[in-house]
């Protein structure tokens, strides 16, 4: 009988610490626990002029490619490997390779709007919401988009302001009424615990 797979979603605002607590996750488990990242279904922006790129609101449930995220979670659910797609942030375009991946006992979906779109969330066995203070997000945001994505302080400033935060407020925020679990930051040794301990469990136990 085949293993069956234990769903996890992931959200929260930009630079809350989704990633960080995701991958404290991974530490604890592993090989036994596949991650699949929001950001890499990003539609991809190859037809639209380079110098209108960065103008394009990417905060909003309407640039990503969620019809193939929630077909990529059902394939993985029903034990079908999926070819994950890899989004190239300096270019706005999906990078040609993409990433094999199998089935595993534990899948956590994490990004931003993993819990906006309702078809997507009832996939979910377990929903954990990461907060943080607006002011922290913000400065993450900024060392990761200068250091990793080719963007100036200025881009930074921007699109916070034109994108970033108004969307949060619209479409990020509101979806911590249908968390599971809320947990304060990516650092957060008790949350983790907690977690770990479930998982755990339903790795030896089924349940």
């Amino acid at each position: 009988m085949a293993k069956q797979t234990l769903i996890i979603g992931v959200a929260g605002g930009t630079g809350s610490g989704k990633s960080t607590f995701t991958q404290n996750l991974k530490l604890a488990f592993g090989d036994n626990m596949t991650i699949l990242n929001f950001d890499n279904y990003y539609k991809s922006r190859d037809q639209v002029p380079e110098c209108e790129r960065k103008v394009i609101n990417y905060d909003c449930p309407d640039a990503l490619d969620i019809k193939l995220l929630i077909q990529h979670v059902k394939e993985l659910k029903i034990g079908h490997a999926i070819d994950c797609p890899q989004y190239d942030f300096a270019t706005h375009t999906r990078k040609e390779s993409q990433v094999h991946i199998v089935p595993n006992q534990i899948l956590v979906v994490e990004g931003i709007l993993t819990f906006h779109d309702p078809e997507l969330r009832d996939l979910f066995d377990i929903k954990i919401y990461v907060d943080s203070d607006a002011d922290e997000r913000i400065l993450r945001r900024a060392m990761r988009d200068i250091q990793t994505r080719g963007r100036t302080i200025e881009d930074v400033i921007s699109q916070y302001l034109t994108t970033v935060k108004p969307m949060h407020n619209i479409y990020v925020e509101p979806t911590k009424n249908y968390a599971d679990l809320i947990i304060t930051g990516g650092l957060n040794p008790a949350a983790l615990d907690v977690i770990i301990s479930k998982l755990k469990s339903f790795i030896e136990y089924g349940k």
